[in-house]
């Protein structure tokens, strides 16, 4: 029972077989080298050229361009994101000043009209008033879609904080536009009532 596998198997008529040698991967010429030089190679001793740049395979161009797309997405949504709380920060700060100053009030029966944001808005105003707006010496501010009555000198302050949200600053020194109706000959008489 000490025998082994191939003590058994030759005992049955089995022949031990000599490992086969198998060819080299690369028959060897009588001139030393076994196969001819290729045209393109670099002499013997010299390293090749490097791959030029243009060669870098199309997969990692899209790779290359979609992580730059997406750094430039991120860092487009971080400003937006800066400035909407710069936005907010500002708004907060102009509420606090003109908390307590605004000059509305609740029997003002005279709508002033004004153009704010490419629409035509209105504030309620007293017959004073309207004079005291017309010549620059009050304005309009629009904070939480309200639209406040101020002073002249509060409006600047406002201006400095959050200047969007300054409605309607009357500057009477200013040249009139080039309003066709401005000539004398179209002016609406002061007693005509509609």
């Amino acid at each position: 029972m000490t025998d082994s596998l191939r003590d058994q198997l030759l005992n049955l008529g089995f022949k031990a077989s000599r490992p086969e040698r198998k060819p080299s991967p690369r028959p060897q010429r009588a001139g030393g080298d076994a196969r001819p030089p290729r045209k393109d190679a670099a002499p013997p001793g010299k390293g090749r050229k490097p791959r030029p740049r243009e060669d870098i395979d199309l997969a990692k161009a899209y790779a290359i361009r979609a992580q730059k797309e997406k750094d430039e997405r991120i860092e487009a949504e971080r400003r937006k994101q800066e400035e909407a709380r710069q936005r907010r920060e500002a708004r907060a700060r102009l509420a606090a000043l003109v908390k307590g100053k605004t000059l509305n009030r609740d029997d003002a029966d005279i709508a002033r009209h004004f153009e704010y944001g490419g629409k035509i808005k209105r504030v309620y105003v007293t017959a004073e008033q309207l004079r005291a707006l017309n010549a620059g010496e009050l304005g309009v501010l629009q904070i939480d879609g309200r639209y406040l009555l101020v002073t002249a000198a509060l409006l600047a302050e406002a201006e400095q904080v959050f200047a969007p949200a300054v409605a309607l600053k009357v500057d009477p020194q200013a040249p009139a536009d080039d309003d066709p109706y401005a000539d004398p000959k179209y002016r609406v008489p002061d007693d005509l009532v509609w």
